[in-house]
């Protein structure tokens, strides 16, 4: 068959069409058949029996992205759950993942040439792994390949929802270096700079050899929200459920309207009600965009060595480095509060230790004649920042050839993410006692005594590192004749140990740290995996795929997960295909070995003795579960693909997913609300909840569908250039969950139930090149959704939160030779995020604050 009329554009790959649009078929009979994402059988079809973006390096320049999440979240697929280094308020501060169908970054396989790299250091949200996409380069990086179906059966756990397989460059020759400068336009002093280098030398056929190297590095100032004109005065009272979101402090037994007689940093006086609804008379109170970073001051650099070396006609051995160190530092707090609920860790027996911060009798800053509560912060000691550096690195080498009809691969790899934390300015709490007993610290002066301040000053380090080490081995080639074609074969095995050694300081195991976060994972295992393949050639224009993978995990035991698709191409131009397989995620390390996590959150407490109906902080203490069992999933399959001309393409595909045993926590809301179920469960001092005890369980079912729509189009227009027409749209349908185990399903599609989940996410871009110009414009749009119920404290919150539409625009100018000089514009209309009082201002995973963003760069090519 002609295979240059077979759907010669994969979707989003423009490169592909302009290659097939000027190939001949003797030329196209001469294709090298490629191993594609999700199938270890080569093939030189464009499309497949699941359907995969491919995005490559040419999109990622036209893009105006300067790193790798920025770029990656972009695909429509990734809507919501995922994150970036806007989420500060974790154990994995500064860091980025991808969530493809919203199902999280846990579900979400990440790999880099096709084999696995290490996660992060410690995890996300307690429990959930991932890889930090800021550790990985973009300079070097040839193409991306998306797999949006469950590809278990290849590669074991964790790719449930699909995979993201980043493929760098291969066989470069050359030189070139470059570098950018941008910033934003809205005043708010955020800069970022980068650069990047890249040398390459030997043609692998020719030469016999290619080794490859790239550097990169990335700096970008830090954004705090005082730093934004919108956000700075955190007065929001104009907008719809908005109020005044500033911090009541520096008051007496429990009241916030028994202030201090005098202004204790900085304070002023403000109604209460213009806080919290309802209330009256005048607080003491602060602003804390203050003490609020939106975006981390960051820098990455990222390196990497790659060598190929052919050892005869048929063997090749390969090795590949790659390192990278990223730094995030940011604001994490106001200084410390002081109040009820104050504790220290008690690593005896595994506690929270209560911190009694009743100001004694003749104490300074105590009026009254008894011991009396006090709720206030440690001004003079200063806001608490954190510092967070990864170290990561992979290397790996390996052994391919072909012999006797088989092409094979053997390698070994090591990989690590090291982390080490810095904190400064936390509470001392044996200084805090003494000189809460002496009354040697008055919490009503702004003049306190430099030793004393120093003293309540604790500064720590806490370390984590996360290690794979994996020994793959795969083998293809094709089997025998059927009457409609060829039976192709792959088979594999693959062993791999991963630990996390993740520690706290000793500051907190002593129980010197005041109000403590922890999250203590030590825990390792052994995964052996065997797995095959079968293409079976049906009818000339019906292929059938037939994979399957048994993997042995030493805490668990077993997980299978099959895989059947269905590839039919009864016209050149059509293309209907199907898939359907079992997957599984295993339980993460957190989850299932030796951890403890201790974390702060709140709660609306319905039974709190004071407040009744408000929204109360506690600490939540969450305990692993070693006899956790795999989460498993169905996924279904069908799309179909239209290509009625070599510069046309239009594909679309349903996906249905259902994932069972769905391991968590219990609601804390559920449990607040049914002390009769939880007895024991919920703490309480004077009526008022202080901790919450929780642990891991398999205990939930999910169940979501949707469309995605791929498009693009390249018009030839002569002296006028070429036009290219490019979109990626992704609809989503169903995703139901109950918000409880045992509870029935609740639909969290369109609204923010489970995250934000907005019904449409896609982006359309027009890209014109002629001459030595070369300019794309992009329009990213991600829908509204409506408001969580529960998140809808008063009537005045709004029911539905809107979308947000902005555009880029990116151009290239090459007239100047071997130059390239690149404009490219985020944001052009200078979008706001929008309004969503549930997440105080606007939702991260859906949104960034920086307004429009200029980048200006050059590229020299030597």
């Amino acid at each position: 068959m002609n295979k240059i009329a077979l759907l010669p554009m994969a979707i989003g790959s423009l490169l592909a069409a302009s290659v097939h649009a000027q190939t001949s078929p003797d030329q196209a009979a001469q294709l090298q058949a490629v191993t594609v994402t999700g199938s270890n059988i080569k093939t030189t079809d464009a499309e497949g029996a699941s359907p995969v973006e491919v995005l490559t390096a040419a999109q990622i320049e036209h893009s105006g992205k300067t790193n790798l999440p920025d770029f990656l979240r972009t695909i429509s697929a990734n809507n919501g759950n995922s994150f970036n280094e806007q989420y500060t308020g974790s154990f994995s501060a500064g860091t980025a993942s991808v969530s493809l169908r919203g199902l999280g970054s846990k579900n979400t396989l990440v790999l880099v040439d096709g084999k696995r790299v290490s996660n992060f250091a410690t995890a996300n949200e307690l429990q959930d792994t991932f890889v930090d996409l800021n550790a990985l380069p973009l300079s070097a990086v040839e193409r991306i390949e998306v797999l949006k179906d469950g590809a278990s059966a290849v590669y074991g756990s964790d790719a449930i929802a699909g995979v993201v397989n980043i493929i760098l460059k291969q066989n470069y020759q050359g030189f070139e270096a470059g570098g950018n400068f941008g910033s934003s336009t809205e005043g708010t002093g955020q800069r970022e700079r980068s650069f990047h280098l890249l040398g390459g030398s030997g043609d692998l056929a020719k030469d016999g050899y290619n080794i490859f190297f790239a550097v990169d590095g990335q700096e970008r100032d830090r954004l705090d929200q005082d730093d934004v004109g919108w956000m700075r005065d955190n007065d929001f009272r104009d907008k719809p459920g908005g109020r005044l979101n500033w911090t009541p402090t520096n008051y007496y037994n429990n009241d916030a309207t028994q202030g201090f007689a005098n202004a204790v940093g900085p304070v002023r006086k403000v109604d209460y009600g213009a806080i919290t609804p309802g209330k009256s008379g005048q607080v003491w109170a602060y602003n804390p965009a203050q003490y609020t970073t939106l975006m981390p001051k960051v820098e990455r650099y990222h390196s990497v060595l790659r060598g190929t070396l052919k050892l005869g006609d048929d063997l090749q051995a390969y090795g590949e480095w790659i390192y990278s160190r990223t730094r995030a530092g940011f604001t994490f707090s106001p200084p410390l509060s002081i109040g009820s609920g104050l504790r220290a860790w008690n690593n005896a027996n595994q506690t929270l230790t209560n911190i009694d911060t009743a100001l004694p009798v003749g104490n300074p800053a105590n009026p009254y004649g008894v011991p009396t509560p006090v709720n206030t912060n440690l001004w003079d000691v200063g806001q608490r920042n954190k510092r967070d550096r990864q170290i990561f690195n992979r290397i790996l080498f390996g052994l391919r050839g072909r012999n006797a009809g088989w092409d094979w691969d053997i390698s070994a790899l090591h990989s690590e993410s090291r982390l080490t934390e810095t904190v400064t300015n936390f509470g001392n709490r044996y200084a805090f006692q003494s000189l809460l007993a002496d009354g040697g610290y008055d919490f009503t002066s702004n003049t306190n005594n430099a030793s004393a301040v120093d003293a309540l000053r604790l500064a720590t380090l806490r370390p984590a590192v996360s290690k794979i080490s994996a020994a793959n081995a795969t083998a293809s080639r094709l089997l025998f004749d059927l009457p409609a074609g060829t039976v192709g074969f792959a088979a594999g095995a693959e062993f791999r140990r991963e630990s996390i050694d993740s520690n706290t300081s000793d500051a907190v195991l002593s129980g010197t740290e005041l109000r403590p976060a922890i999250d203590i994972i030590h825990g390792a295992r052994n995964v052996s995996a065997g797995y095959a393949e079968f293409n079976v050639p049906l009818l000339t224009t019906l292929e059938a795929n037939i994979a399957g993978r048994l993997d042995h995990y030493s805490d668990f035991g077993n997980a299978f997960a099959p895989k059947f698709s269905l590839r039919w191409q009864p016209l050149d131009w059509l293309l209907l295909r199907g898939s359907f397989s079992r997957g599984f995620r295993a339980p993460s390390l957190p989850e299932i070995t030796n951890s403890t996590a201790v974390s702060y959150g709140s709660v609306v407490d319905p039974y709190d003795p004071i407040t009744p109906g408000q929204r109360r902080s506690y600490t939540g203490v969450n305990a692993a579960n070693p006899k956790l069992k795999p989460e498993r999933s169905k996924n279904y399959n069908v799309g179909i693909v239209v290509s009625p001309t070599v510069d046309t393409s239009i594909g679309l595909d349903y996906y249905h997913i259902v994932q069972n045993g769905i391991i968590g926590p219990d609601d804390t809301t559920y449990i607040v609300n049914h002390p009769e179920v939880y007895p024991g469960r919920v703490v309480r001092e004077q009526g008022r909840i202080v901790t919450i005890y929780n642990q891991y369980q398999n205990q939930s079912s999910l169940t979501t569908d949707g469309v995605d729509i791929d498009f693009s189009h390249v018009l030839h227009a002569g002296r006028w250039g070429d036009f290219t027409l490019r979109g990626n749209w992704s609809r989503l349908l169903d995703y139901r969950q109950p918000r409880v185990a045992g509870q029935p399903s609740v639909n969290g599609a369109g609204t923010n139930i489970f995250g934000s989940l907005p019904y449409w996410r896609g982006s359309t871009g027009i890209g014109w090149s002629i001459g030595d110009f070369n300019s794309t414009l992009t329009w990213y749009y991600t829908g509204g959704y409506k408001q969580n119920p529960e998140n809808r404290l008063t009537d005045a919150y709004p029911a539905r939160v809107k979308n947000w539409s902005t555009a880029d625009l990116s151009i290239a100018y090459t007239g100047i030779e071997r130059t390239t000089l690149t404009l490219a514009v985020q944001n052009l209309q200078n979008r706001r995020p929008p309004w969503d009082p549930s997440y105080t201002y606007f939702d991260s995973t859906q949104a960034d604050p920086r307004g429009r963003v200029v980048n200006v760069g050059v590229n020299y090519r030597f």
